[in-house]
């Protein structure tokens, strides 16, 4: 038996293949394709973690958005009424504006009122001393003797009427 004819090399290598092969499943092949399964099934399970993740920001932008849009009504809700507000201040200051002044030209007409009538009865106070002096002393012209006093009384008192 020659070790370096080709068949003798081919037996060889054929019986040292199937050791190796024999060896390799005995102890390697298993804990190689376990391995492999392990690494397809981490890469399956990161790509369904991925697919969740992207479905939950898709989720969250759409909330996001939701939020923003819900922000954004009650902002506009809430101009709307300050605005609302703000021209019922300025109405309700308005018209308690035109009451206080017609409060004051009611008053200012009173006291206009009250001092012409003081105005008045001065006036009439100072027509009637006037009037009574000017009686006093054409009376006292008139009446310097006795029968003018007693014709001047005798009209007065026809004159008066008696009620």
């Amino acid at each position: 038996m020659n070790l370096t004819s080709p068949e003798t090399l081919i037996f060889w290598m054929t019986l040292f293949f199937l050791i190796f092969f024999w060896l390799l499943k005995k102890f390697a092949w298993k804990p190689i394709l376990n391995a492999v399964k392990e690494r397809e099934q981490s890469i399956e399970e990161a790509l369904l973690e991925a697919d969740k993740a992207r479905e939950e920001m898709a989720r969250l932008k759409a909330d996001n958005q939701k939020i923003l849009n819900e922000a954004r009504a009650e902002r506009d809700q809430m101009l709307k009424e300050a605005k609302v507000l703000k021209e019922q201040i300025i109405s309700k200051a308005r018209e308690e504006a035109k009451v206080e002044a017609n409060k004051e030209i009611q008053k200012a007409k009173q006291v206009i009122e009250s001092e012409k009538q003081a105005a008045i009865k001065e006036l009439k106070n100072q027509v009637s001393e006037l009037s009574i002096s000017i009686a006093e002393k054409v009376l006292g012209e008139e009446l310097k003797d006795k029968e003018q006093q007693l014709k001047q009384a005798e009209k007065l008192v026809s004159e008066i009427k008696l009620n």
